[in-house]
């Protein structure tokens, strides 16, 4: 949508994610406020999501976790409200955010065992008996089911690109230091005082009790299931909601000396950790040592470098071929970034779609009419010359501001080649890939 609306912009892109995480903010004070909270307690608690990493990122970035993460909020909000007015109707707006949770990404699930145990181990669980409850759950499921049924009729697709990537993150480490990232991603971590109060207080209540197991169900499953440190992050706010409103009452009992220098110390410890988040991932600066300091913090910031020179390469290329040469060539990418940036960027060149075997994109197929000449991007040479005949060096891929990314580093190389040494049916079929 944002692509319709605005075009190949930046801004135009990244402002659903932007809003997404900014409702998130907002909820997470409206979570402290239906606790019992104060002023003092929703601005701690919005400013503590504000300043936290995942979601500071998450609104730099146009992916599925950016609405993700809101999903999980508002679920979290709405079970506050569920809990605190005993009123069932609540469930039905409960179910409307499981069912876009599951729309969006599948680790939902492990939100919904914590849903689901929260209330086998609380008073909640007389919701079981409701009808609403049900309602609920069939609002969820009649959501997500276009999804469920796009799976069945793929072969439940999505289902091997989590076990590949699951295997890749293990194999690679990127499950380690799954305890840490809890303070230092997920949250803020001047802030970590507030979350682990407000675990405490949610499990030692018997009204919101619930909501505890709500965060460590997940938390267990994702730290025995080696999951990646940031999978959780979601569930932080309305542990910060709770943890504020805690934190305001104890302030409270102190004298007014004492009650300025905690509250002093707690939002200059949340400022000063937010300034480096925002250092490393938004960055602060166009030029000069501060976005040195977030390019060699942030890999991913890295990634973002280079498409826009990619693509004008990739026309160079084809625009260098025999007249009767370029009506027949086709664009071969390694990855869905190359993929993304020729989709979106190459028509501003004429180029042909790319041609992608990586996730669902593997659906799309090949051309009816599969091309004879092929432009590969994303192999090594070794790689290119096992895959396609006749490959020769036609172009360099890299970055005008010298930044070392995947792209620059991996694969530097594109290649001109002939067609699969496989047919196209066989090669189509040996060259799905996940990433």
């Amino acid at each position: 949508m944002g692509l319709q609306l605005f075009g190949a912009s930046m801004v135009g892109l990244r402002l659903f994610s932007v809003v997404a995480q900014a409702l998130a903010i907002v909820v997470t004070g409206l979570m402290a406020r239906e606790l019992g909270g104060g002023r003092v307690a929703q601005v701690a608690a919005a400013f503590a999501v504000a300043t936290s990493g995942l979601p500071v990122f998450e609104g730099t970035e146009f992916q599925y976790s950016s609405f993700d993460y809101l999903w999980w909020v508002l679920i979290a909000y709405f079970v506050i409200r569920l809990l605190k007015t005993e009123n069932p109707r609540w469930w039905l707006a409960i179910g409307v955010f499981v069912g876009l949770g599951l729309m969006t990404k599948y680790s939902i699930l492990f939100y919904i065992a914590g849903i689901v145990s929260g209330m086998l181990l609380s008073t909640a669980r007389r919701y079981f008996a409701s009808g609403w409850f049900w309602g609920g759950v069939a609002v969820a499921l009649l959501i997500f089911a276009p999804n469920f049924i796009w799976q069945v009729r793929h072969g439940f697709i999505s289902m091997h690109f989590l076990q590949h990537i699951h295997a890749r993150d293990v194999r690679q480490g990127r499950a380690n230091g799954f305890v840490w990232d809890q303070f230092k991603i997920c949250a803020n971590l001047a802030a970590a005082p507030l979350w682990i109060a407000g675990a405490i207080c949610f499990l030692r209540d018997k009204r919101y009790r619930m909501l505890g197991w709500m965060y460590v169900v997940p938390l267990a499953l994702f730290l025995f299931g080696k999951g990646r440190g940031y999978y959780l992050a979601a569930a932080y706010p309305m542990l910060l909601a709770m943890g504020a409103v805690a934190g305001e009452r104890w302030v409270a009992t102190l004298s007014r000396v004492w009650r300025r220098v905690v509250l002093s110390v707690a939002f200059a410890g949340m400022a000063v950790y937010g300034v480096l988040v925002y250092a490393i991932i938004v960055p602060l600066a166009s030029d000069g040592p501060l976005k040195q300091f977030a390019l060699k913090n942030n890999g991913d910031l890295r990634e973002e470098f280079g498409w826009d020179e990619l693509v004008k390469t990739v026309a160079g290329i084809r625009d260098s071929l025999p007249a009767e040469q370029r009506g027949e060539v086709g664009v071969l990418v390694g990855n869905y970034g190359e993929q993304g940036a020729l989709e979106i960027l190459g028509s501003a060149y004429h180029l042909p779609p790319p041609i992608s075997m990586t996730n669902s994109a593997w659906l799309r197929g090949y051309p009816t009419a599969p091309p004879s000449t092929l432009i590969v991007v994303g192999f090594s040479r070794e790689a290119a010359d096992r895959a396609f005949s006749a490959c020769r060096l036609a172009g360099h891929n890299g970055n005008s501001a010298g930044v070392e990314n995947e792209e620059s580093q991996s694969h530097p190389d594109i290649f001109l080649c002939g067609p699969p040494r496989l047919p196209w049916p066989e090669f189509w079929k040996e060259y799905q890939s996940y990433g």
